[in-house]
């Protein structure tokens, strides 16, 4: 039988999926789906996952539904109706061997989740929570964001029929992504407060504005997010990597890679864990400070500061199943300057990758674990890059005019690639393009 079951130790409590709980009624803990799998036929799901790749169906074109037995809350003739999918997920492995470099690793790989349809991993989540919206009849959805959940939430409601409210802190998200959360039809309030203050306000009203909210304390959002992890195994011909490297911001993310990780560990499709590493922002880096500290319960950053705006959160909701997931495998936690942000984004960038300043991080925390010697030269290191390039266009042009700065302090543009201005002469094109490539003009190169 399918429940939620609370994840606190001293309460563990069960209750039916039917019911439309985002926390634990006698607690007020943070729940898990949990399922009833089919061990025995569980060996057969890779083949099964696999062969659905050559279908034309809806869901088996999703990335996410393509691996719909990890995720049986909703049973197979109700899905065809209520599922709201975008062909989410199916997203690259990407390898880089000037990334490798600048981290001192023999070879690193990007799993790069801003391809997908709004640009970032959210969409994973997205489909899963608006489809659980819709089985439970709610026609008014809503998230607290700092960018890239408004916009993947306006899209997903929007597709499947339903009224998204978007609730952002005023002034502290990136114009692409208020672009798109305004674009997909969004009732958007920036409300005059941080993230953390705005969460706890919406979350007490969300009951009696009938709204659903879909924020990553919802737990079918990480039931979609753990998905990443079954793809990338897939991708890896389900050898498991050493480590896999993530931005955290309202923690989310591990929690959801370290359920799916175990599930799959437990169903006999991997024989270990993967090592999980959380990289967080040096100005909003509450995770680490606690784990840092060794303390037993997390102490919220007042006013998190960082130009990475996907991860400034300084009272994440997930702490309690990060935690859990960063102990079972055996992960780390680690923050990261500005300066190491911006350094990493400009190398990712130069690669052809690209991604939003967040995700850089991933490359950031990867090189100090290198150096820190937490990392061997050798290891199969993942970093997952969690959203798209122009989701933070102003950052990249401020990088490289050499304008970026952070709580007043400038940063350096090391990897500066400025804008030339030259006149409409061939002469004059030719020796600035001369003098911008090193002259390595060739006849009719």
């Amino acid at each position: 039988m399918h429940v939620f079951r609370c994840i606190r130790e001293s309460c563990g409590a069960a209750y039916p999926l039917a019911e439309n709980i985002h926390t634990c009624p006698r607690c007020g803990g943070l729940l898990d789906v949990e399922y009833a799998f089919d061990r025995e036929a569980a060996a057969q799901w890779p083949a099964l996952w696999s062969g659905r790749r050559a279908s034309l169906r809806k869901l088996d074109s999703s990335g996410v539904w393509r691996f719909r037995e990890l995720i049986p809350f909703i049973s197979e003739p109700e899905s065809a109706e209520l599922v709201a999918t975008l062909g989410e997920g199916n997203t690259p492995l990407l390898d880089s061997a000037a990334a490798a470099g600048f981290a001192g690793l023999d070879a690193i790989r990007f799993k790069h989740q801003g391809f997908n349809p709004t640009g970032s991993f959210k969409d994973n989540g997205m489909t899963c929570g608006v489809t659980r919206a819709r089985a439970l009849g709610m026609r008014l959805v809503g998230c607290v964001s700092t960018g890239n959940t408004s916009a993947s939430m306006a899209a997903y409601a929007s597709y499947a029929g339903l009224v998204p409210v978007v609730f952002i802190p005023h002034g502290e998200i990136a114009l692409g992504k208020l672009a798109q959360a305004l674009e997909y039809g969004a009732v958007t309030f920036q409300v005059e407060a941080n993230f953390d203050q705005i969460l706890r306000l919406i979350f007490r009203m969300a009951e009696s504005l009938g709204l659903y909210l879909l924020n990553s304390v919802n737990p079918f959002r990480l039931e979609g997010q753990k998905t990443i992890m079954a793809e990338l195994l897939e991708q890896c011909g389900w050898r498991e990597p050493d480590w896999i490297v993530l931005p955290g911001g309202n923690l989310g993310n591990v929690s959801a890679f370290g359920k799916g990780l175990r599930e799959l560990r437990d169903l006999g499709l991997i024989r270990r864990l993967p090592r999980l590493a959380v990289i967080q922002a040096e100005g909003a880096a509450p995770l680490c400070r606690m784990m840092e500290s060794a303390a037993a319960e997390l102490r919220p950053v007042e006013r998190p500061q960082t130009l990475a705006t996907a991860i400034k959160i300084g009272a994440p909701v997930s702490w309690p199943k990060a935690v859990r997931e960063l102990r079972a495998s055996g992960g780390v936690c680690v923050a990261v300057s500005e300066q190491e942000i911006a350094d990493a984004k400009a190398v990712i960038g130069r690669a052809g990758i690209g991604c939003e300043p967040a995700s850089a991080a991933t490359l950031a925390g990867a090189r100090k674990l290198r150096a820190a010697g937490v990392v061997g030269p050798d290891q199969d290191v993942v970093a997952i890059l969690t959203g798209h390039l122009l989701k933070d266009p102003d950052y990249i042009l401020r990088y490289h005019a050499g304008e970026l700065e952070c709580g007043g302090r400038p940063l350096e543009s090391r990897l500066a690639n400025r804008p030339r201005i030259v006149a409409a002469e061939a002469a004059a094109l030719e020796a600035a393009l001369r003098e911008a490539t090193g002259d390595r003009l060739t006849a009719g190169g």
